[in-house]
């Protein structure tokens, strides 16, 4: 039965229908109050000068549907449906940026983290926070009031001393035996749940009654830390009251569409300020395009669909610049979900109409940036940087490294070194791997990690905001193991795969994140990682071109491996030493040595390579 008959079977109810290739695969999905109108609408004479779906028609062979009680469930079931089957017809919402949430987890000694990633894991889930800088004031203010961590401590084994956290006072070091107790760390995990929770009076009162009682047994020490625990909270929670009668909540979208790509702006508007802004782009848009030019209110109509429908927070009103078909019943689903009328609203004028447009000038400017590869600035890209991997303050510096090697001969290390935007050259390092035989890049990478750190601990130097990795999670854990073995087991640490382009942070290792191709944080990693990888392969070449070149002297009676060394370091290639002479040799070895490396290559019929020329001056080793 092909599609046109298959039309007449199709019911008069409302649903969603899915259009499927010769594959069997769901190309396009979606719905209708009336299916059958609505599918047939495909074949008319207007459908076929649109690019899109004359393009779908020409490759869909089936169709299925599914019927439901009424529009609002269709949108709902669209919306799922697109997102699970993701079909390439249907315009698909790729944010590498979501809400951040605090997560508390589910062990014996529970943990917090910021996470993007909500999962069904046991673990309790606060948020959305908005800006994203609140998740992470909030999490320091846990360290700093409650001793709860965040680190990727194995907290099952026992560890022989504890972290740099534990004596800076931010964690209760669960991770040595006899520091703490299982009592006491329940009752502070009780505390940031309440805090959590909102439920701050409750929160000040549990601590009041445990300060007079501490003040009661003469331990003044700790009920100090808890009269100035209570003044914190009790602070914030005034601050809290403040902000939410600051203003209404809304959210704010604007767009801008140039060349068959779109760059949209969502501000999010809460208690009548703007707290964060979001970025999405799409290309190849040109199918949505028809005579009147791009269906604005069709890519509307999608977009809010999936930012909302399956949202944890949706503000009661939404500020858009067109209106489209379905915003009447999307109004109605959302208002079902909320529990609270939402309103979809296109202002045409006032300040409301205002804000738009300044979100839409916005929107351009992303736009600029994105598909013009405009280079945003340091303290831009700072910030995003330190939103992706989670670092507690703005990063700095970044430590990357690579292991180079060819079938495990002359394994070595490279260590670059990105600082305040820029490539910091005079930090590179490159090691030797000197305990590690044959091919094992988690041992290597696990040596030289250890050298590094433990050689800036030994010199009271500062550590980076971020060693990075180039690997999976392999090397990945082999690094971290090694910071821990050292007692850097806070030390941020986080990985990039190489053929997917995965960022991995530890402890999150089954979230990983997948940054969209433009990103301006993945190409400043790549750029890092890949500078850390020719950085390798030109220490390897080089320490393979002198043990070749060694190789050659010590065919010479009477030159061992010392004077090869000086032989090399001196003249800085073997070409150079085959084209010396006497007295340039004799200033370098004895007069023997001398005259038998003229008499060698006198003799020799070989000719000297291409190439020889590059310098072997002193390594920089680590």
């Amino acid at each position: 039965m092909d599609l046109r008959q298959k039309i007449k079977t199709i019911p008069t109810d409302p649903g969603c229908y899915l259009y499927k290739n010769a594959e069997g695969e769901v190309i396009y999905v979606g719905k209708a109050k009336n299916l059958r109108a609505r599918v047939r609408s495909y074949f008319g004479s207007d459908a076929a000068e649109n690019a899109k779906t004359g393009s779908l028609m020409r490759e869909a062979v089936d169709i299925e549907y599914i019927v439901v009680g009424n529009e609002r469930e269709a949108l709902a079931l669209e919306n799922n449906l697109i997102k699970e089957k993701q079909p390439r017809y249907n315009i698909l919402l790729r944010d590498g940026k979501g809400y951040p949430y605090i997560k508390l987890t589910s062990e014996e000694f529970p943990r917090v983290y910021v996470t993007r990633n909500l999962r069904k894991d046991g673990a309790h889930y606060y948020g959305p926070y908005l800006p994203a800088s609140l998740a992470y004031r909030t999490l320091d203010l846990i360290h700093r009031v409650f001793y709860v961590p965040s680190c990727k401590i194995d907290l099952t084994k026992d560890h022989p001393r504890p972290c740099l956290q534990y004596h800076i006072k931010r964690c209760l070091g669960p991770c040595v035996k006899g520091l703490t107790t299982a009592e006491a760390y329940s009752e502070a995990v009780r505390d940031l749940r309440l805090l959590l929770d909102g439920r701050s009076a409750d929160l000040s009162a549990s601590l009041r009654g445990r300060m007079e009682k501490a003040a009661e047994q003469m331990q003044f020490e700790l009920a100090a830390r808890l009269r100035d625990n209570i003044v914190t909270i009790e602070q914030l929670g005034e601050k809290q009251r403040m902000d939410h009668a600051a203003g209404d909540d809304s959210d704010v979208i604007g767009y801008h569409y140039e060349n068959h790509l779109l760059a949209a702006n969502l501000f999010h508007m809460r208690r009548g300020k703007v707290l964060d802004r979001r970025e999405f782009f799409w290309e190849d848009l040109g199918e949505l395009e028809n005579e009147e030019g791009f269906a604005v209110g069709e890519f509307f109509s999608t977009l809010l669909k999936q930012l909302y429908l399956d949202a944890h927070y949706i503000p009661p009103t939404i500020y858009i610049p067109v209106d489209f078909e379905d915003r009447e019943a999307l109004e109605e689903l959302l208002s079902e979900k909320r529990g609270h009328r939402v309103h979809i609203e296109v202002p045409q004028r006032g300040d409301r109409r205002a804000f738009l447009d300044l979100v839409g000038e916005n929107a351009k400017q992303s736009y600029e940036q994105r598909f013009r590869v405009m280079k945003p600035r340091t303290d831009v890209l700072k910030s995003v940087l330190q939103d992706v991997f989670q670092l507690p303050d703005l990063p700095t510096r970044i430590e990357c490294f690579d292991i180079s090697h060819i079938q495990g001969a002359e394994t070595v290390a490279s260590m670059v070194v990105w600082e305040e935007g820029k490539m910091k050259n005079s930090d590179y390092r490159k090691f030797l791997i000197k305990t590690v035989t044959g091919i094992d890049d988690f041992k290597s990478m696990h040596e030289v990690v250890t050298r590094r750190y433990r050689r800036l601990m030994e010199e009271n130097k500062p550590l980076p905001s971020l060693v990075l990795i180039d690997g999976g999670l392999g090397q990945l854990h082999a690094a971290a193991r090694a910071l821990e073995e050292i007692g850097l087991a806070s030390q941020p640490v986080a990985s990039i795969a190489k053929r997917e382009e995965i960022l991995y942070l530890l402890g999150q290792e089954n979230e990983p994140i997948v940054l969209d191709r433009h990103s301006p944080v993945l190409l400043l990693i790549q750029q890092i990682r890949d500078e850390a990888h020719r950085f390798a392969i030109t220490f390897h070449r080089k320490r393979r071109q002198m043990r070749d070149h060694a190789t050659e002297l010590r065919l010479v009676p009477g030159i061992g491996d010392t004077t090869t060394k000086r032989l090399l370091r001196h003249f800085g290639s073997l070409r150079k030493v085959q084209q010396a002479d006497y007295a340039a040799l004799s200033a370098v070895v004895t007069s023997k040595q001398a005259l038998a490396i003229l008499e060698h290559f006198r003799n020799e019929k070989g000719a000297p390579q291409a190439g020889d020329e590059e310098s072997a001056g002193p390594d920089n080793n680590g």
